[in-house]
């Protein structure tokens, strides 16, 4: 049997939503960190992290990054951009992805206990995982439609995005998922459409990630082209690609079974790594 717990934990002064998932009972699998995309939250990931822990017999955690879900807002979201004993307020820099995965996560990670994790990181979050692999020790890192740089076709659904949250549906779907929806998408938003965020990019990051990887990326992904997993791969030599066709920027929803696969298969050669 398997069970989870949701609890608020306070990480550097700032409340983080967190939910963690208990193995199967008599599994012993390692501990697999989910990591959000740009709008996302714990809630928005649904049931899948209990149902993948489930089926890989390992431990999960997963929590809304500051800003997203139930975990504490930031501070004039819209404002000028600061930091107050430690704490950032205002909008986010261009460096917010290196911020959460050289500093947040590995605070977070410290605080639970668990080391060498298996990253899996969705979008923004597939970018933490990578800037955090590249640091940290970790037993195997996961990304699904991941940036490693600036594409024009991402400026251009974000900007979509900001059309749809103020003129159509969008905000009103995601107020469902987070406490706080105008911090969530104002935070994410304002700062990808910044003129300082143009030249984001972390593919000089990546020779030193030296943990298995598993790049996984949709064809028809309106976010980013082939070109961010091409990219990862030849500065990772190592890297195992999945390239998935009618799939958009959700692999884990538009094709769940060849991702489920994938990383069943990923998860299994990991084990004499372990050791």
């Amino acid at each position: 049997m398997q069970t989870h717990c949701f609890q608020k934990i306070k990480i550097r002064g700032i409340g983080l939503e967190t939910l963690s998932i208990a193995p199967p009972d008599g599994a012993d699998g390692p501990t697999l960190v989910f990591l959000h995309e740009g709008l996302g939250s714990v809630r928005m990931w649904r049931d899948w992290p209990n149902r993948l822990c489930a089926q890989l017999g390992c431990a999960g955690l997963v929590y809304s990054r500051q800003g997203y879900g139930q975990s504490d807002p930031v501070p004039d979201v819209r404002g000028p951009s600061g930091q107050t004993h430690g704490r950032r307020h205002g909008r986010l820099l261009p460096d917010y992805m290196h911020h959460e995965a050289f500093e947040v996560l590995p605070t977070l990670l410290q605080f639970l206990g668990i080391e060498r994790p298996v990253l899996l990181g969705h979008s923004d979050g597939g970018t933490i995982a990578l800037l955090h692999a590249s640091r940290w020790t970790v037993l195997g890192c996961i990304v699904m439609a991941p940036h490693i740089m600036v594409e024009p076709i991402s400026l251009l659904a974000i900007d979509q995005a900001r059309r749809a949250f103020e003129q159509g549906a969008l905000r009103e779907r995601l107020s469902a998922y987070h406490a706080d929806v105008d911090c969530a998408f104002w935070q994410w938003n304002e700062v990808w459409l910044s003129p300082a965020f143009a030249s984001f990019d972390i593919r000089t990051d990546l020779p030193r990630i030296q943990a298995p990887l598993l790049a996984i990326q949709g064809v028809d992904d309106p976010y980013g082209t082939l070109a961010q997993i091409e990219g990862i791969a030849q500065a990772v030599p190592h890297t195992r690609l999945l390239q998935l066709p009618a799939c958009g920027h959700s692999p884990h929803r538009d094709q769940a079974k060849a991702v489920e696969n994938a990383v069943a298969d990923f998860m299994a050669s990991l084990g004499s790594r372990r050791i």
